[in-house]
C-alpha cells in the first residue's frame, strides 16, 4: 500500500478514527488534507503526521466550508485521489424520547454532509481515477435500540456507498465503506455517556463482540487504507464490517 504522490482528504481528522487514519496514511507517504472543527486538536494531529499536511478548520454541515475545502485542496495539490468521509456524530434516543432536532443534527452531519462533499469531490476523483471510503457503522447493517437516528443515518451511508459505486464504476472511481463496531474513541462520551456508563459499555463489549473486546482506531484505519489502495483495485460497493464479529452475533 503505497500512497506516494497521492492526495488524501480526511474529514473529522482531529480525533478518533479520523486521527488514526490520518497518521496511517501519512506513514504510507500520502499528501494529506485534514479537516476538523477544533483547531487545537487538528493542529496536534497535523504535527504528529509526516509530510506537513494541509490543515483546514471546517464544519462539514456548512455548504461554504465544503466548497472551500475542495477549492483549497486543488489549489495546493492540483488534484484529489482519495476522499475519506469520516466526520460523524452519535446521540442516544428512541422513538419515544428522541426529537426532530436530534434527527436533523445527525442526518445533516452523517448523511447530508457526506452527500454534498462527495458531490464536490467527484469531478476531481474522476480525473484521477481515485476512490472514496465512507465511515459507516455496524449500526448501519444491524439494528440496535436507543440510537434510532444514528442507525438510520448509517444505513443511509451504506446505500449511498452502493449506489455511488455503481454510478461511478464506469468512470473507474471506486466507492466503499467500513462499518466499525465499538471502537475506543471519545464519540460515545460526546454522545452523552458519563465515565461510569462508558466503562460499563466497554466491559459489555466482551460479550457483544465475538473477539471479546472493543476495537482500536488503528484497526479501522488500516482497513480504510487498504480499501483506498491499489491492493483493493477490484473492490467497489462494499460495506466491510470491522467489528470483531459483532454483525454476525445473535442473542441466545
Amino acid at each position: 500500500m503505497d500512497f506516494e504522490n497521492k492526495v488524501v482528504l480526511i474529514t473529522g481528522a482531529s480525533s478518533g478514527i479520523g486521527e488514526a487514519t490520518s497518521k496511517y496514511f501519512a506513514n504510507l507517504g500520502a499528501s494529506l488534507v485534514l479537516t476538523g472543527r477544533k483547531s487545537e486538536q487538528l493542529e496536534r494531529v497535523g504535527n504528529e503526521c509526516k509530510g506537513n499536511p494541509l490543515l483546514l478548520i471546517a464544519d462539514v454541515t456548512k455548504v461554504e466550508d465544503n466548497q472551500r475545502v475542495i477549492d483549497e485542496t486543488i489549489a495546493k495539490y492540483g488534484k484529489l485521489d482519495v476522499l475519506v468521509n469520516n466526520a460523524g456524530i452519535l446521540a442516544n434516543g428512541s422513538i419515544e424520547n428522541t426529537s426532530l432536532q436530534q434527527y436533523d443534527e445527525i442526518m445533516n452531519t452523517n448523511v447530508r454532509a457526506v452527500y454534498h462533499l462527495t458531490m464536490l469531490a467527484v469531478p476531481h476523483l474522476i480525473k484521477s481515477k481515485g476512490n472514496i471510503v465512507n465511515v459507516s457503522s455496524v449500526a448501519g447493517n444491524r439494528s440496535f435500540p436507543g440510537i434510532l437516528a444514528y442507525g438510520m443515518s448509517k444505513t443511509a451511508i451504506d446505500q449511498f456507498t452502493r449506489c455511488t459505486a455503481l454510478e461511478l464504476a464506469p468512470k473507474q472511481v471506486r466507492v466503499n465503506a467500513v462499518n466499525p463496531g465499538v471502537i475506543v474513541t471519545d464519540i460515545h462520551k460526546r454522545g452523552g455517556m458519563d465515565e461510569k456508563t462508558y466503562a460499563e459499555f466497554l466491559e459489555k463489549c466482551k460479550q457483544t463482540h465475538a473477539l471479546g473486546r472493543p476495537g482500536e482506531s488503528k484497526e479501522v484505519a488500516s482497513v480504510i487504507a487498504f480499501l483506498a489502495s491499489d491492493a483493493a483495485s477490484f473492490i467497489t460497493g462494499v460495506t466491510l464490517n470491522v467489528d470483531g464479529g459483532r454483525h454476525a452475533m445473535c442473542p441466545r
